[in-house]
C-alpha cells in the first residue's frame, strides 16, 4: 500500500480537508491535493462493461459519509494517473518567478535540474486589482471577450512549453521533461497541468497585488479542452474548469467511445500524440479492464465549478459519450451536495469545430460571476443535444448514495432519486420509472418497459413542467405538449427524457398506459 508524496505535512493537510467540508460547497481547497496523505492501495485491471462505481472504494466498502470522499478521491486521482495520464509530479523543491499585468514568469528547480517557462496576461476590462483569473490553454476555441468583459484576466499558457507535440514516447520535450527525464512516463496532458499548478504557485507568493490566486480557471478547446480537464481534475485550487469540445482522451467515458460511431479510436487518441500516459496503452483495446473511467474525473472537480461544453456535430468528438460522463460525475457533486456547481451543454447550432458560440455565453459569464468573483449564485444547467444523448442508466449498475456525516454545504432541496417503482400495466406489458440525476430546476427519468417488445407507453407530465431532452425512444406529443406517446427506436426497451420544473419542484411523470 503505497501513500501519495505529502506536499504538507500530514497535520496541515487534514486541517485543510477538513475545511474543505466546512465551507460552502462553490470553494476550493487550499492545497493542490488535499488527499496527498491518503493510502491507496495496488489496483489491478477488471472485466466490466459498466462504470466503475466512484463510491466504492479499491477495498470493495463503500463510502458513507462526506468526510470519506476525500481518501476516495485520492484513489480515483492515483488510479487516473497509473492507468490513464502517468503520474504528477508534486511541487518541485524549488518554485520562483514573477507576476506582472503582462506577464508571468516561471523558474522550478529540483534534483539538480531546472527548467524555465512564462505566460502573458491580459487584465481584464472592468474591476479592480486583484483580479481573478482564467487559464486558456493553447490560445484557441475560448471566448476571451467574454471572460475578460466579465471581469476576469486571461493567462495565455502555451502548453507545449511543458510537453511538446510531435516528439516520440521515448524522447519527450519540454520544461517537464527537463526536470523529469525524456523517457518519463507521464503524457504531456499531465506535463501541461503540472506547469499550471506550477504557474499557480508563483501567483500565490506573489502577494496578491495583482491576480487572486484563489479565483482561477482553466479553459481550452480540443485538445488544450484534454488538458483544461485534467488541469482541473488535477489541482484542487482550480476554482473553475471549463473544458471545450475535449473528445477521446477529454471528458467522454473511455468505455463509451469504441461503441459509439465517427468517434475517435482510443488507439487513435494514444498514437495521435503522446497526450495520455505510456501505461494506456495496454487499455486502447479494452478500456473495458480500467479500474477507473473519467464520469470519476468528473468526480475528482467536486465540489468545484465545472462547465463542460461540448459538439454534437462532429461524432469524431465523442459528445454522447462526453454526456454519460457529464452525468456520472454529477452523481458525485449531487453526493456531496453541490448539484448546482456542474454545467454541462452540447445543444449548439453551430457545428464549426472550436467556434465562440453565443449559446456558452452567458453560463459562461454566470459560471465567472459566480465561481471567480463570488458575486453570482446561479444553478448548474445540462442542455444535452438530442442527438448525441446518453442514457447513463445504461451505464451503471450502482446507484448514488446519501453521503452522511461531515459538516459540508447542505444536501440539494430538490427530490433526491427514489427506488424505481412499477406502474400497473393497462395493457400487455408494464413500465418501471427510475428518477435519476435531480437538479434544483430539471430532472432525469428513465422508462423500463417490460412484457412486450412492440408498446406503446403513454406518460402524462404536469404543467406547467415541460420535457426538453429525450433519448432511446419515438416521442410524439399531445395535450398541450404534456402528454407524450413513446414507442421503440430500435434501442431496446429503456428510455429516458429531462424535465424542467418551471417552479414545480414537487411534481413527477406518471404512466397513464403501457400496451
Amino acid at each position: 500500500m503505497a501513500t501519495r508524496p505529502a506536499l504538507l505535512s500530514a497535520a496541515v493537510v487534514l486541517t485543510a480537508a477538513a475545511a474543505v467540508f466546512a465551507i460552502p460547497s462553490t470553494a476550493l481547497a487550499a492545497v493542490e491535493d488535499d488527499g496527498a496523505d491518503c493510502p491507496v492501495a495496488a489496483t489491478s485491471t477488471i472485466n466490466n462493461s459498466q462504470l466503475p462505481d466512484p463510491f466504492t472504494r479499491i477495498d470493495g466498502s463503500r463510502i458513507t459519509t462526506r468526510d470519506d470522499w476525500r481518501c476516495r478521491r485520492a484513489e480515483i486521482r492515483e488510479m487516473a494517473e497509473r492507468h490513464v495520464y502517468g503520474q504528477k509530479p508534486a511541487k518541485p523543491a524549488t518554485v520562483t518567478g514573477t507576476v506582472s499585468t503582462s506577464n508571468i514568469t516561471v523558474n522550478v528547480a529540483d534534483q539538480g535540474r531546472s527548467a524555465s517557462f512564462s505566460a502573458s496576461v491580459q487584465l481584464p476590462t472592468t474591476g479592480t486589482a486583484p483580479y481573478p483569473a482564467v487559464v486558456v490553454v493553447g490560445g484557441f476555441g475560448a471566448d476571451t471577450d467574454t471572460i475578460r468583459n466579465s471581469g476576469a484576466a486571461v493567462i495565455s499558457y502555451d502548453p507545449l512549453q511543458l510537453g511538446r507535440e510531435g516528439t516520440a514516447r521515448n524522447n519527450k520535450q519540454g520544461a517537464f521533461y527537463t526536470l523529469y527525464g525524456a523517457t518519463s512516463g507521464t503524457g504531456i496532458l499531465m506535463a501541461w497541468a503540472w506547469g499550471v499548478s506550477r504557474i499557480i504557485d508563483v501567483v500565490e507568493q506573489s502577494g496578491g497585488n495583482i491576480l487572486r490566486a484563489d479565483a482561477l480557471g482553466v479553459t481550452g478547446c480540443s485538445r488544450y479542452g484534454k488538458g483544461a480537464f485534467a488541469i482541473g481534475a488535477f489541482d484542487q485550487r482550480i476554482a473553475l474548469t471549463m473544458p471545450i469540445e475535449s473528445g477521446s482522451g477529454g471528458v467522454p467515458i473511455l468505455r463509451g467511445i469504441p461503441g459509439e460511431s465517427g468517434a475517435q479510436p482510443l488507439s487513435s487518441a494514444y498514437s495521435e500524440q503522446p497526450w495520455l500516459g505510456d501505461a494506456f496503452s495496454s487499455f486502447t483495446g479494452n478500456p473495458n479492464s480500467l479500474p477507473v473511467d473519467t464520469h470519476e474525473l468528473v468526480g475528482l472537480v467536486a465540489p468545484r465549478g465545472l462547465f463542460i461544453m461540448e459538439n454534437p456535430h462532429i461524432d469524431w468528438l465523442a459528445a454522447r459519450s462526453g454526456s454519460v460522463a457529464a452525468l456520472g460525475g454529477a452523481e458525485v457533486y449531487k453526493a456531496l451536495g453541490a448539484g448546482d456547481n456542474i454545467s454541462y451543454w452540447s445543444d449548439v447550432s453551430d457545428g464549426t469545430h472550436c467556434a465562440v458560440r453565443g449559446e456558452w455565453r452567458t453560463p459562461l459569464q454566470q459560471n465567472i460571476q459566480k465561481y471567480l468573483l463570488k458575486t453570482g449564485n446561479a444553478a448548474g444547467t445540462f442542455r444535452i443535444s438530442g442527438s448525441k444523448a446518453g442514457n447513463l442508466s445504461q451505464w451503471r449498475t450502482w446507484q448514488t448514495p446519501a453521503l452522511g456525516g461531515g459538516t459540508s454545504s447542505p444536501a440539494p432541496s430538490s427530490p433526491a432519486p427514489s427506488s424505481p417503482s412499477p406502474t400497473p400495466s393497462t395493457g400487455a406489458c408494464t413500465a418501471t420509472i427510475t428518477p435519476g440525476t435531480v437538479w434544483g430546476d430539471r430532472y432525469n427519468t428513465s422508462v423500463t418497459v417490460t412484457g412486450s417488445t412492440n408498446w406503446t407507453v403513454v406518460i402524462d407530465i404536469t404543467a406547467p413542467q415541460k420535457v426538453s431532452t429525450t433519448w432511446s425512444g419515438t416521442f410524439t406529443w399531445s395535450g398541450g405538449g404534456n402528454t407524450m406517446t413513446v414507442k421503440p427506436n430500435g434501442s431496446g426497451n429503456t428510455f429516458g427524457f429531462t424535465t424542467m420544473t418551471n417552479g414545480n419542484t414537487s411534481a413527477r411523470p406518471r404512466v397513464v398506459s403501457c400496451g
